[in-house]
């Protein structure tokens, strides 16, 4: 819908997010990053469960809901983490979730899983109505599509990033199986040829991939059910030191890359809502209110400026580029909580999903 030269467009939900809090809060914390989140038209956000304390005891998990309440202005939901012997909690803390997360390759955090039969064993336990979380890379993939099948589980595979990858989930989607995948807007704009100029700012997990890999992505967009930004803030010292810690942030500048990708004609407006909402509305069962909107200028071009941005880091990969279409209000449950740049809610508005 156009209105006053802008588009109203359902609220943005983000299915992967890094908010840091509790436990890193000199990177992110839930107010800074929910507020980064509706600069950028999002929301509803689901936040990851890799912190110091990995989110996967009860304990933790309502402690970090509990800091949540407090601090968020925009809606937030949480993936619990699978970790070795947890497996008897499932059936308790999957309905306080989105989701269960599995790390199955080397990221950022501890809890990385590589004993075939503690996997066995998440994929057994977890309940099968809400979607089992993999970073999975490389071969790895082909042996989650194993273990999907094998249980029958729904399966979301996380920043999807190579060809051979992307060209896999294809092909078992075609053959039925209760798969769904995301890519990030850094590997769709993104290469291992801008990774050189960028330095510790382009290190991330997975790693910026080759041409041939990012234009795989675009071409079976059709496959990819949903764009996440994987927002992973960390600060500038740690990012301009010997050894950067993997993650970018991207809640503020996903929606704008999209746009331009609009207005290039690389992407439709109906593809653009269904990657960006309805999809990771359906996938994570979150309800969609009509009273929930934002609205964007299509037209406004500008250069994106990381010290303008509402996340804590105030660093992007994609400083400096020039960019077409902008987040002008956003409006949560009929109240409106951004607009023209300013923040109109106070700390305690969202809602915890």
């Amino acid at each position: 819908m156009v209105k006053n030269g802008f588009l109203k467009l359902p609220g943005l939900i983000d299915p992967h997010v890094h908010l840091r809090d509790p436990g890193s809060t000199e990177k992110e914390d839930f107010y800074t990053g929910t507020c980064a989140a509706l600069a950028g038209g999002y929301t509803a956000v689901l936040d990851m469960p890799n912190n110091p304390h990995p989110i996967v005891t009860e304990e933790t998990l309502s402690e970090k809901i509990a800091e949540a309440s407090r601090k968020i202005v925009c809606d937030v939901g949480f993936h619990f983490g699978a970790a070795h012997e947890n497996y008897p909690l499932y059936n308790r803390v999957a309905p306080r979730v989105r989701g269960l997360k599995l790390y199955l390759n080397v990221t950022h955090g501890p809890l990385l899983i590589r004993d075939l039969d503690v996997i066995l064993n998440i994929f057994q336990h977890w309940p099968g109505e809400k979607p089992i979380l993999v970073h999975a890379e490389g071969v790895t993939v082909a042996m989650v599509l194993a273990l999907a099948q094998l249980y029958q589980k729904p399966v979301h595979f996380c920043h999807i990033s190579q060809k051979s990858e992307i060209e896999l989930l294809k092909k078992a989607k075609e053959r039925g199986f209760q798969i769904t995948c995301e890519v990030t807007p850094h590997h769709l704009f993104l290469t291992e040829v801008e990774a050189k100029n960028l330095g510790g700012f382009g290190i991330m997990k997975p790693p910026l991939q080759s041409p041939r890999d990012r234009e795989a992505l675009w071409k079976n967009l059709d496959v990819i059910d949903m764009v996440a930004s994987d927002h992973a803030p960390h600060t500038l010292a740690e990012k301009q030191s010997a050894s950067p810690p993997f993650g970018v942030p991207g809640l503020e500048t996903t929606l704008p890359l999209l746009l331009t990708a609009l207005a290039e004609k690389r992407l439709t407006l109906e593809r653009l809502v269904e990657l960006t909402s309805t999809n990771p509305a359906r996938v994570f069962k979150i309800p969609q209110e009509a009273a929930t909107y934002i609205e964007v200028d299509p037209q406004e071009s500008y250069t994106l400026q990381a010290s303008q941005l509402q996340t804590k880091c105030k660093w992007s990969p994609f400083q400096g580029w020039k960019v077409t279409g902008k987040v002008k209000r956003v409006v949560l449950r009929g109240q409106t909580a951004f607009e023209n740049g300013q923040i109109l809610v106070s700390p305690g508005f969202g809602r915890i999903l």
